[in-house]
């Protein structure tokens, strides 16, 4: 038997995956938090200043400089204000440029080194350097932990999120993928709370820091995925996995005995690695359309949480908001992505197309609205109906992906689709920029880009109810393969594998 019968045979989602998944997925209030740090740590309070005269120099400025709130930050601590305000958003852009590096690089390494090992030592590296952001004595210093703690915190949660679903059943990687989004956008919502009552910037990053403590003593014990270890012709350790995941599930009695891996690698043989994305052709356009999907779930979702963040009003209960908004796409996304007549495909095709027309739909608003026009016709309500459905998008995208990809190649994949991802986030903040322009140029941004998003990836397969590649020439069968549904009907499948 397969990995897939044999997860079939001993639980697809037992007792013991249940642990693992739960572990798993409460690492992502961890992540939430490292992702949402610089909005309170880099909080600049209204202040004032003390003098009639103009300061001519910053030295002269912070002399006089009066913070009206209390709390602290590192633009209360090292006067980030005027002309050195930048410095708050150089800080977050290092830390979304370390993601980006972390993407690019944990892909590759744990495709070749192993799940556990790289996961474990980003997972560790990643609450040292955070732990040092908490003493900084500068803000050089500061800036420069931001940006390892990007490259682990994105490596170490991509190699999590691949992990989450190899140690279960594929009808159940909807549901970890999407339980990994929900728990992350509570995750951000947890973060305004310990923002609300810890004030100190230093403290409040070691006290988001502190879980991750708890989490590397966790996964110690976490055994390797038994996918990875099937991909790489380890098929005695990933019997002993499956072994022992049985018995833990309950189910003693079952013997695994797996076939030898159509694809398993001699050792003479190179890693797999990112050039395999590029020379095999199916691949290779698989994962054209999967990175401009995910830079169009980027954008939108990092854009429209960046307006958002202009609203008047407390700003922790406005965070709290902004991750409780997407809770609703996890109950949608799971109805929706595993019903044969949706599926994987047409759910985010759906989606995006929807973030996409409801961005739009705001440049047909009234030049002059407000909110006693009702609250469906809101700008403010649009936008929050289009961070829904990209938030659904997003859900999806993650767990499409990765039925999309071969075992042997999935982390490198995941990992370019991330680093797309990523850079649509660096780019979302200078979006809002283009109001200079016309007051909905940037929503007509976000409509475009969603909407393009959503017809591209009615070109990828549908995975549901459809095996999962182990290896590369998985790909060649005609049971994997699929670029259009009219060439599953042609007779020479010679021809399938030059699509």
């Amino acid at each position: 038997m397969d990995v897939d019968e044999s997860l079939v045979a001993v639980g697809e989602f037992g007792c013991y995956q249940k642990q693992l998944t739960c572990t798993f997925v409460l690492l992502q209030i961890y992540v939430a938090c490292q992702s949402m740090l610089i909005v309170l740590v880099g909080v600049q309070p209204e202040y004032k200043i003390s003098t009639q005269e103009v300061p001519s120099t910053h030295e002269e400025l912070i002399k006089h400089v009066v913070f009206e709130e209390d709390l602290t930050s590192i633009a209360t601590e090292w006067y980030l204000i005027r002309q050195e305000a930048y410095k708050v958003n150089l800080a977050g852009s290092l830390f979304f440029l370390g993601l980006l590096f972390g993407n690019i690089l944990f892909g590759p390494l744990s495709d070749r080194f192993g799940r556990k090992p790289i996961f474990l030592i980003g997972l560790f590296l990643d609450v040292v350097f955070g732990f040092i952001s908490a003493i900084a004595p500068n803000y050089e210093t500061f800036a420069l932990t931001r940006l390892l703690v990007g490259i682990m915190n994105g490596g170490m949660s991509l190699v999590s999120f691949v992990l989450t679903q190899e140690f279960v059943g594929k009808s159940y990687w909807a549901l970890t993928g999407s339980l990994t989004n929900l728990v992350f956008a509570v995750g951000i919502a947890a973060f305004s709370v310990i923002g609300y009552y810890i004030r100190d910037w230093r403290v409040l990053i070691a006290a988001a820091n502190c879980p991750g403590v708890l989490f590397i003593f966790l996964f110690i014990a976490v055994p390797e995925s038994p996918r990875w270890l099937y991909s790489q012709g380890r098929t005695k350790e990933a019997e002993e996995v499956l072994q022992n995941i049985a018995h833990r599930n309950g189910n003693e009695k079952i013997f695994i005995q797996l076939k030898p891996c159509a694809g398993r690698k001699k050792i003479s043989q190179p890693a797999h690695g990112f050039m395999e994305l590029v020379r095999h052709p199916i691949l290779r356009w698989r994962s054209i359309i999967l990175m401009y999907v995910w830079y169009v779930c980027s954008l939108v979702y990092y854009g429209l949480t960046l307006n958002a963040g202009e609203l008047k009003g407390n700003r922790y209960l406005n965070i709290a908001m902004n991750g409780l908004v997407e809770l609703p796409a996890f109950p949608l996304c799971l109805y929706f992505i595993n019903k044969p007549w949706a599926g994987r495909r047409k759910t985010m095709t759906a989606f995006l197309l929807f973030a996409g027309i409801a961005c739009v739909s705001i440049l047909f608003l009234p030049g002059k609205q407000d909110l006693d026009m009702g609250f469906l016709v809101d700008v403010t309500s649009l936008a929050l109906c289009g961070k829904l459905a990209v938030s659904a998008a997003f859900n999806i995208v993650y767990v499409f992906t990765a039925e999309l990809y071969p075992t042997v190649i999935r982390n490198a994949g995941l990992g370019i689709c991330s680093m797309s991802c990523r850079v649509g986030g660096i780019l979302a903040p200078f979006v809002p920029s283009l109001k200079s322009l016309n007051p909905s140029m940037p929503f007509i941004v976000f409509g475009i880009a969603g909407l393009s998003g959503g017809f591209l990836s009615l070109l990828l397969p549908e995975t549901l109810n459809k095996p999962i590649a182990e290896s590369i020439e998985d790909l060649h069968s005609s049971d994997y393969q699929r670029l259009e549904d009219k060439r599953k009907k042609r007779p020479h499948p010679q021809e399938n594998t030059e699509s």
